[in-house]
């Protein structure tokens, strides 16, 4: 497993500034080349999401809600719960800002590419059963690449990188979150929790795009709503302490000083970076996931797809990731100690050694044994629980007797002084990913007596967040399945997605999150290229549906649609034939 860390490190670590690079460029880029679209079409894709527009009879697989909802679900995942409280662990709670800047630059990132992809789209047969599992449409950046750019090999490459990262950062790291947080909570074992959600993964995502639709379209509104009627409550609770944190949030993102508890402290490019990777895993605007699912929305002009995508950075970063952070930062957990069990040879506990400025650093070789002395380390190294070092160790669970010993690190073990040899040992620790935004709810209710509350309410929203990422990004894979391999790969690319989703509910949070990082770079760099290049099409395709107005003609289309409908319903019911 060190092996793959390093592997992974040095991997990520040429390939990081170059896609923040890349993605705060392009979405700047597009920004200006199409004239603000993030602000001034705001209020028309909502609009278009009402379905007010909406022609059953145009080309396509769900609605635009039900595409939107698909998208969303997908986007509206563990980011927003782990992913915040991960930048702000480890760049600060300035790292926050950094993902509001993603997230407005990617409103037109994600207009961009789902508009192209509307375009360049295949529709195998409009005049087939739209329910059946293998969908009638695909779509995505593959497809804008290889046709637009007559870039085959590329789209290949994208089609294949966006299949494993739909095995890893849409799935596996879903998987991951949940089992880690019913581990947390219930002492569940992991694979237990993997077994369960892998099951009812796999029994929506068999069904295609139709059944995903239909349940995301239920699921999306349905966690939103339990998620953020908890974080506003808590809110007004610590009224008083918002505008601090907001302070807190702009000051640490130029000038960082506060990474919890040593972690990152005083680098700002550990904070840029952080709140750049968790932004673009939030939102997922330039990755080239989300215009899989958009393009198979029943629609003949690209760009009403495209303006019903540009919500989504909007509604999951700029407003429940911005809840989120503001819960952790308001109540004061993002630096917070608590009682803590250290099982020794668990993938969270690492061993770290601390420079003058307090700054702590994985060891590069792991120690043979460390003494310890009424529960301090004698020298510079120490055990650490989430890479940040724990001050004292105790033998007891509630803390009473401080460890005096040797502490084996591969060994896996800890001899006290009187003799006993001990697998785990207690101290005050921080938290990380999702734990740490619970305990932020949990203080938060704490005022009005619903602190146990609030460790349900993350843990639902984690649960359906969750999973309904896994369902939405397997129809990503299978999509690139397809373009790679024909429709006879998609049964197959389904069995091992399930596979895929059980395995990610077993292997450390640390290293899956890395593995994803990676994923995350290799598939977005070659999709901002092709939107960069391909931006004069975009721009002629926007301006002309604007000129054009065709939502108007729809307008009229949708209202004689739904009143034949009315009319229908009445003349059963009424028993006419």
């Amino acid at each position: 497993m060190e092996l793959l860390q390093q592997i992974i490190s040095a991997i990520n670590e040429p390939l990081t500034p170059i896609l923040v690079i890349s993605l705060l460029g392009t979405g700047l880029f597009l920004t200006f080349r199409l004239g603000f679209p993030q602000f001034r079409r705001l209020a028309h894709g909502f609009a278009v999401t009402t379905g007010k527009y909406d022609d059953p009879d145009e080309p396509g697989d769900v609605s635009h809600f039900q595409a939107l909802t698909t998208a969303l679900s997908a986007t509206v995942g563990v980011g927003n719960i782990a992913g915040v409280a991960m930048a702000i662990h480890i760049g600060g709670p300035g790292a926050l800002f950094w993902m509001w800047i993603t997230a407005i630059l990617g409103m037109a990132t994600k207009f961009s590419e789902v508009t192209l992809a509307q375009h360049y789209r295949e529709i195998t047969s409009p005049d087939l059963d739209p329910n059946r599992w293998e969908g009638s449409v695909s779509g995505g950046p593959m497809y804008y690449i290889e046709k637009g750019l007559g870039w085959k090999p590329v789209a290949m490459f994208f089609a294949f990188a966006l299949m494993l990262t739909s095995f890893m950062t849409g799935n596996a790291v879903q998987a991951n979150t949940i089992a880690t947080q019913m581990f947390a909570q219930f002492g569940i074992e992991t694979w237990i929790t993997g077994l369960v959600t892998a099951t009812l993964v796999g029994t929506v995502i068999i069904g295609g795009i139709a059944r995903i639709g239909r349940v995301t379209s239920i699921i999306a509104p349905l966690m939103a709503a339990i998620y953020v009627t908890g974080a506003l409550i808590i809110l007004v609770l610590n009224a008083g302490d918002v505008p601090g944190a907001f302070g807190t949030i702009f000051s640490e993102a130029f000038n960082p000083t506060a990474g919890v508890a040593g972690t990152g402290i005083g680098l700002f490019l550990t904070t840029l970076t952080y709140g750049v990777q968790r932004g673009l895993f939030s939102n997922e605007a330039g990755q080239g996931s989300a215009p899989i699912a958009h393009s198979a929305a029943k629609t003949d002009e690209p760009v009403s797809e495209g303006v019903v995508a540009l919500l989504e950075p909007f509604i999951d970063t700029l407003i429940i990731c911005t809840l989120t952070g503001l819960v952790i930062i308001s109540t004061g957990v993002f630096s917070a100690r608590v009682e803590t069990d250290l099982p020794l040879g668990n993938a969270n506990v690492s061993y770290v050694s601390s420079d003058a400025d307090g700054v702590f650093h994985q060891v590069d070789e792991q120690p043979g044994m460390i003494r310890y002395t009424n529960g301090l380390a004698e020298g510079d190294v120490r055990i650490a629980w989430l890479g940040v070092g724990v001050d004292t160790l105790y033998i007891d669970q509630a803390q009473n007797i401080p460890f005096t010993g040797t502490l084996y690190p591969r060994g896996n073990r800890a001899e006290h002084e009187d003799g006993s040899m001990h697998t785990a040992l207690y101290g005050n620790a921080v938290r990380n990913s999702a734990p740490l935004t619970t305990l932020g709810f949990e203080r938060g209710l704490e005022p009005i007596g619903l602190s146990g509350m609030g460790r349900y309410i993350v843990l639902i929203s984690v649960f359906l967040f969750a999973l309904s990422t896994s369902i939405s990004w397997s129809y990503y894979g299978d999509r690139c399945a397809n373009y790679l391999f024909g429709p006879k790969a998609i049964l197959p690319f389904k069995l091992v997605f399930v596979l895929m989703h059980f395995v990610g509910a077993t292997l450390a949070v640390t290293t899956i999150w890395d593995i994803g990082d990676v994923a995350l770079s290799l598939v977005t760099i070659p999709n901002v290229i092709a939107l960069i290049v391909l931006s004069g099409t975009l721009k002629k395709l926007t301006d002309s549906y604007f000129e054009r107005r065709p939502w108007e003609e729809n307008e009229i289309v949708h209202k004689r649609v739904v009143e034949e409908e009315r009319a229908r319903k009445a003349a059963k019911k009424g028993g006419v034939k």
